[in-house]
């Protein structure tokens, strides 16, 4: 098997990260550290970071609510997400958004977004920005497969395929809707297909294979680099998780031995193993890895803890704009 040692490093230790770094949310989330909403992304890792792998410092992100792995994806560091989390001003959004809000304007990491679906249309029109500026970068437009039966997210296809836009539309479905299995709420198993309707590019990829993400997603940003044309690409996953810290993770709508069958296809593993195969992989590897991993955690955790709470006067700034923009 032909693997290129460098990236699997590269990805095996980022997924390692979001999977760490999550498990410690959970944990301080359960003991009343961090307030709020919280949506967890476990399990989902090989799609962020696939993804994103592929893109250049200049392309953009959007996503929705269930961020924090494609925060740190983008290049946020560990303290600013954690101490975000933590509703502290060392935060990225100073501690005003939380979980849902991510956000970098330096690293065009533009949220984070809470309403579902609302991100569609914010990207599609960054893909317009980009192409009325006549610059090459590309977007990157994560959604779950719950925001893809809305009209935003019609509109804004048409709309991308009409101008042709170079942004690439990426339903993360991880088979359910809060609680509801996507086969209730689509008259179509292949999501992807969608893309018919505005004579698209479409792929559908295993989400659970961050190699697989990589290729498939750089295949769709020459086209959209290139030729300034829209993809959709539906990535197959599955979150280990509830909906949210505040659902179970199984009982209601999934079984026990269905989250654990899922687990099979764990996508760190899958890598690990892949990685073994090819021999550039071992033991001591591994062991140097969580080591280095766990220590970041324990750093960010550290620091968030010990950061200061927002001033009062915060919660009266970056409400109205104080400053015109439109030029």
């Amino acid at each position: 098997m032909t693997i290129d040692k460098e990236l699997a490093y590269k990805f095996l230790r980022e997924m390692i990260l979001l999977r760490r770094f999550e498990e410690r949310t959970a944990q301080s989330y359960q003991q009343g550290k961090i307030g709020g909403f919280c949506h967890l992304y476990i399990g989902q890792e090989a799609v962020a970071i696939g993804a994103v792998g592929a893109l250049r410092e200049t392309d953009y992100v959007l996503t929705a609510y269930r961020d924090h792995g494609h925060a740190l994806a983008k290049g946020m560091s560990s303290r600013e997400v954690m101490a975000e989390l933590y509703g502290k001003v060392t935060g990225c959004s100073r501690g005003k958004g939380g979980s849902m809000h991510m956000f970098s304007e330096q690293l065009r990491f533009l949220g984070g977004n809470g309403i579902v679906g609302g991100q569609i249309p914010v990207a599609t029109g960054v893909g317009w920005a980009i192409k009325y500026r006549k610059l090459d970068d590309v977007v990157l437009c994560f959604f779950g497969e719950g925001a893809i039966n809305q009209g935003a997210f019609h509109e804004s296809l048409n709309l991308a395929a009409i101008w042709r836009l170079p942004v690439i539309y990426i339903c993360e479905n991880n088979r359910f809707g809060m609680g509801t299995p996507v086969e209730r709420a689509s008259s179509i198993y292949d999501l992807s297909q969608k893309a018919y309707a505005y004579d698209m590019a479409r792929s559908h990829v295993d989400g659970m294979d961050v190699l697989e993400v990589y290729n498939t997603v750089n295949e769709a940003i020459s086209r959209a680099r290139g030729r300034s044309l829209p993809t959709l690409i539906e990535a197959r996953t599955y979150r280990y998780r509830g909906h949210s810290m505040s659902d179970p993770i199984h009982g209601h709508y999934r079984s026990k031995e269905e989250v654990e069958e899922q687990k099979k296809q764990d996508p760190i593993t899958l890598l690990r193993e892949k990685m073994i195969a090819a021999g550039i992989y071992d033991e001591a590897e591994e062991k140097r890895i969580e080591a280095e991993i766990k220590a970041i955690v324990l750093d960010c955790a550290t620091f968030a803890e010990e950061s200061p709470e927002p001033p009062d006067d915060e919660l009266f700034k970056h409400v109205y704009a104080t400053e015109a923009y439109h030029g």
